[in-house]
C-alpha cells in the first residue's frame, strides 16, 4: 500500500474509532472522507426559515416564494448535495416518480442545492423531468437557515428532507446521504399529518 493510502486507511480507522461513520465524495477530482451527520437540525414544531430563490421547473426560471408555496398546503423541502451526482439523480427520479402521490396528499415538493440556476434548468428538465422545481441556493443562505449543510463543507448540502405544514412548522425531518429512505417517510409523514388533520 502506498504512503499516501495508508494515511488515509488511517484517517478512517480514526474516525470509526470515534464513532463516525464516513462518506468519500469525489469533488474536484479530489477524494474527500466526511463525517456524516448524526441527524437533521431543526426540530418538530420549529417554524421553518421562510425564503425566496431562483427556482427552475420545465428549464423554466422564476421566483419560488416557500410562504406562496405554503399557502396551498405542505411542503416537502429536500436539500441534496450536487446537481448530476449519482445518489442526487436517483433520488430526483425517485421524487418524479411519487409527484402524483404528493398531490393526492396536498403536498407540493422543492428540491434546494448550491448549485446555480443554469445547471439546475438543464437538472430540472433531464432528471426532474418538469416534475417539481429546483431551487438554487450558490450562497448557502437557506441551507444554512435550515442548518442542512455538509459536515466539513459547509457550502454544500448534506440529504436531509423536511415536511412543513401550512402554518409554517416543521412536521417531520429526516437526514440520511442514502438517496433510498427520503420519499417514502415524508409521503408517510403527510399521511399521518393529513389523517389527524382530516375535517370532522
Amino acid at each position: 500500500m502506498s504512503s499516501k493510502g495508508a494515511r488515509m486507511k488511517s484517517k478512517i480507522s480514526r474516525l470509526a474509532a470515534l464513532g463516525a461513520v464516513a462518506v468519500t465524495a469525489a469533488i474536484d477530482c479530489a477524494v474527500v472522507v466526511y463525517p456524516l451527520a448524526a441527524g437533521a437540525t431543526l426540530k418538530l414544531g420549529d417554524p421553518a426559515p421562510d425564503f425566496t430563490a431562483q427556482a427552475s421547473i420545465g428549464g423554466n426560471v422564476y421566483d419560488y416564494s416557500l410562504a406562496d408555496a405554503l399557502k396551498k398546503g405542505p411542503v416537502v423541502l429536500y436539500f441534496y448535495p450536487a446537481a448530476f451526482t449519482k445518489g442526487c439523480t436517483i433520488e430526483a427520479h425517485e421524487f418524479v416518480d411519487a409527484v402524483d402521490q404528493y398531490k393526492a396528499q396536498g403536498a407540493t415538493v422543492i428540491g434546494v442545492s448550491h448549485d446555480n440556476i443554469d445547471t439546475l434548468k438543464k437538472f430540472s428538465v433531464s432528471e426532474c423531468r418538469s416534475k417539481f422545481p429546483v431551487a438554487a441556493d450558490a450562497d448557502a443562505k437557506i441551507i444554512h437557515a435550515y442548518d442542512a449543510s455538509m459536515p466539513m463543507k459547509s457550502t454544500m448540502a448534506n440529504r436531509v428532507s423536511y415536511v412543513i405544514a401550512p402554518d409554517d412548522k416543521v412536521i417531520y425531518e429526516y437526514t440520511s446521504l442514502s438517496p433510498d429512505q427520503h420519499v417514502a417517510n415524508t409521503l408517510q409523514a403527510l399521511r399521518d399529518w393529513n389523517a389527524k388533520h382530516k375535517p370532522q
